[in-house]
C-alpha cells in the first residue's frame, strides 16, 4: 500500500549553459543534402514547423480529453470516467513527446511566461488538493471556508504557492482527480465516479477537474500559437531570425539535457536508486512507462526530423553534412535508447519495491534504460562540436 507523489519537472530545471564558439563553425564541405550552413539553416526551419505540428497534435487530443472530461461531469458513471482516463492517457503520449522542445528558455520554459510549472509540474502533495487516504478533508476541494469560488484565477495563483509540491494545475493534477492516490499494489489509483455525485464537495470536486482541463487546454494552445507560421510577432519569428548556429544550439541543447539530466536522471535514475515510489512521473495512473517512451521518441523525433504531421532535415542530417559517422552513431544509440526504454515492462512503481533485487528483469531493464540514454548523450554533445557549436548539458 502505498500513496505516491511524483517529482517536480517544473522551475527547478538545470537550463544548459550555452556558448557558441563559432557563428558558422564545422566543416562546410556538405553532404547529400547540400553545404553544412545550408543543412543548418533547413533542419532550423523544419525544426520550427515540426514544434508547431507536435504542438497542434498535443492540444488536439487534450481538446478530446477535455470533452471527455465535460461528458463524465454532465453524467458521471463507470464508463464515462473510463472514457476521460482513456483520453487523459492519448492526449499525454502526444504532449511526451513535446518535452524535446524544453531546456533552452523557450515559450514553454521562459523563466518569467513560460507555463511548464502549470502544465507539468511534480511531484504533487495530492493533499493539498483533494482528500487523501487519512485525510478526507484535505485539499483544495474540500476547503470552501477558505476557497469558496474554484476557477482559473485561484488553481493558477495556487500553483506551487507555499512549496514546489503544492502543485493545483497541470496533467497530474488532472490524473490525480481522475484516479485518485495509488493504493494498489498492482494497478494504478481507484477513484470511484461517486466523488463526482453523491460523496462531500462532489460539485467542487467536478468543477476543480473542469476548470483544470480548461486550463492545460489553454496553457497548449498558447505554445500552438508561439509557435504558428504565417506570423511575425511569436516565438517562432524571432527564432527564426536568430543566426541559424544558435537556433541549432538550442535545439541540440534541448535534447540532450533531456536526454541525460532529466530523462536517464531525475525520471528514471532517482526513482531506480532511490527505490522511491515517490519520485516516478505519472503515479496515479501508473502511466510512467509509457512517459518515458514518449520523452525517448521525442528525442529521436528532433534527431530525425520526423515530427507528427510534418517532416524535414532533422539534427542528424545536420551533422552528416559534416561528419557522417558520428551522424550514423548517433542514429543507431538513440535506436537503441527508444527500444531499451520501451523494454520497460509496466507498471513502474513494481520496478522500485524493496526486496525485488537489481537481477530482477524489470529493474535491469531501467538500468539499462538509463545507459543507453547516457551512452547517447556524449554523442551529442560531439555532432554539436562537429557543427562547431559547444553545449553543456547536466
Amino acid at each position: 500500500m502505498h500513496g505516491k507523489r511524483g517529482r517536480r519537472v517544473g522551475g527547478f530545471l538545470a537550463v544548459a549553459s550555452v556558448a557558441m564558439v563559432a557563428a558558422c563553425g564545422g566543416d562546410d564541405g556538405g553532404g547529400a543534402g547540400g553545404s553544412r550552413d545550408e543543412v543548418v539553416a533547413d533542419a532550423v526551419e523544419a525544426y520550427a514547423t515540426g514544434v508547431h505540428a507536435a504542438y497542434s497534435a498535443s492540444a488536439a487530443s487534450a481538446t478530446a480529453m477535455d470533452a471527455s472530461i465535460d461528458a463524465f461531469l454532465a453524467a458521471p458513471t463507470d464508463d464515462t470516467l473510463a472514457a476521460a482516463r482513456q483520453a487523459w492517457l492519448d492526449a499525454r503520449d502526444d504532449y511526451g513527446l513535446t518535452e524535446a522542445f524544453r531546456f533552452y528558455s523557450g515559450p514553454i520554459d521562459d523563466e518569467e511566461t513560460g507555463p511548464e510549472g502549470l502544465i507539468n509540474a511534480w511531484p504533487m502533495d495530492e493533499a493539498y488538493v483533494d482528500y487523501v487516504e487519512g485525510s478526507p478533508e484535505a485539499g483544495i476541494v474540500n476547503d470552501p471556508a477558505t476557497y469558496p469560488t474554484i476557477d482559473a484565477a485561484l488553481l493558477t495563483e495556487l500553483n506551487e504557492a507555499g512549496g514546489e509540491t503544492n502543485i493545483s494545475t497541470g496533467w497530474h493534477a488532472i490524473e490525480f482527480l481522475l484516479w485518485g492516490q495509488d493504493l494498489s499494489a498492482d494497478g494504478p489509483g481507484e477513484r470511484p465516479a461517486s466523488d463526482y455525485t453523491d460523496a462531500a464537495n462532489a460539485d467542487r470536486r467536478g468543477t476543480y477537474l473542469g476548470v483544470a482541463s480548461d486550463l492545460l487546454l489553454s496553457h497548449l494552445n498558447g505554445l500552438v500559437v508561439a509557435w504558428a507560421p504565417d506570423t511575425d510577432d511569436n516565438y517562432r519569428a524571432e527564432f527564426l531570425a536568430l543566426d541559424p548556429d544558435e537556433a541549432m544550439t538550442k535545439i541540440i541543447t534541448g535534447i540532450g539535457e533531456l536526454s541525460r539530466g532529466e530523462l536517464a536522471g531525475e525520471r528514471m535514475n532517482v526513482a531506480y536508486s532511490e527505490r522511491s515510489q515517490e519520485d516516478e512521473h505519472s503515479c496515479f495512473s501508473d502511466n510512467t512507462t509509457a512517459d518515458l517512451v514518449a520523452n525517448a521518441k521525442g528525442i529521436e523525433m528532433v534527431l530525425t526530423g520526423e515530427y507528427p504531421g510534418a517532416t524535414g532535415p532533422g539534427v542528424l542530417d545536420a551533422i552528416a553534412a559534416v561528419d557522417e559517422d558520428i551522424a550514423e552513431q548517433l542514429r543507431a544509440e538513440v535506436a537503441a535508447s527508444v527500444a531499451a526504454v520501451s523494454a520497460v515492462p509496466a507498471p513502474f512503481d513494481q520496478h522500485l519495491s524493496e526486496g525485488v533485487p537489481d537481477s530482477d528483469p524489470g529493474r535491469a531493464s531501467i538500468l539499462s534504460g538509463i545507459q543507453a540514454l547516457e551512452a547517447q548523450t556524449p554523442t551529442i554533445v560531439a555532432g554539436a562540436e562537429a557543427l562547431g557549436l559547444q553545449i553543456n548539458v547536466s
